[in-house]
């Protein structure tokens, strides 16, 4: 099994999903810590998606030269079995963002 890094960008197959949740293959967002992607079967990632309007839960960033959203309101824990191929890692200052709105989001 492969070792996904956080902040890394993979392909992951999301279906099956149920009524609102985002489906399809996807590029996701890796954010739990790498010490538990190395040990655990799961990994929880955010999907990321190229349809969204600027809402506080969503980080935007540039993803293959068009704008993407990191959708941290469907944060979501999957095995690790789902994930296809890895595309690329976020930049310093997305990585910030992204902290900063999982903080914002769930901890505050």
């Amino acid at each position: 099994m492969a070792t996904y890094v956080q902040y890394e960008i993979v392909v992951v197959n999301l279906d099956p999903t149920v009524c609102s949740e985002i489906k399809k293959k996807r590029p996701c967002l890796v954010v739990s810590p790498n010490e538990m992607n190395k040990h655990l079967d799961i990994i929880v990632i955010c999907p990321i998606t190229s349809q969204s309007k600027n809402y506080p839960t969503r980080v935007s960033f540039d993803l293959e030269g068009k704008t993407n959203w990191i959708v941290i309101d469907q944060i979501r824990t999957i095995d690790q079995s789902r994930i296809t191929k890895t595309i690329g890692n976020l930049d310093d200052e997305t990585i910030e963002k992204v902290k900063s709105v999982i903080k914002e989001t769930y901890v505050d």
